[in-house]
């Protein structure tokens, strides 16, 4: 089974072929079946050898195709202070892509 590490977001996922990760939202306009080329790997792993790279191995990429467009669960962010009748209370939803992962090469 092959399995490579990828960066996108600021943020590291382990993956290999049929994965669904949820990720940051990319830039651009994408879609439901829209193709997803991530450049920046870091690692590869095929079962016999690992490939590391310095940072990134070149010449490698993850393709991958949007399985869904939407947004994360909502994160409650409360200020506080105490004895001052000091109260705020906001929500956040961070939008996400969900991404199937199709193939390591």
């Amino acid at each position: 089974m092959e399995v490579a590490v990828i960066k996108t977001g600021g943020k590291q996922y382990v993956v290999s072929k049929g994965d669904t990760i949820s990720i940051e939202k990319l830039p651009g306009d994408l879609k439901k079946g829209d193709a997803v080329v991530f450049g920046e790997v870091l690692l590869v792993d095929n079962g016999k050898d690992t490939t590391i790279g310095a940072p990134t191995i070149k010449g490698v990429e993850v393709k991958g195709t949007v399985a869904a467009v939407g947004r994360a669960k909502k994160v409650d962010v409360v200020r506080y202070k105490a004895k001052s009748r000091y109260f705020k209370r906001i929500g956040h939803k961070q939008p996400l892509l969900k991404v199937t992962i199709d193939s390591i090469a």
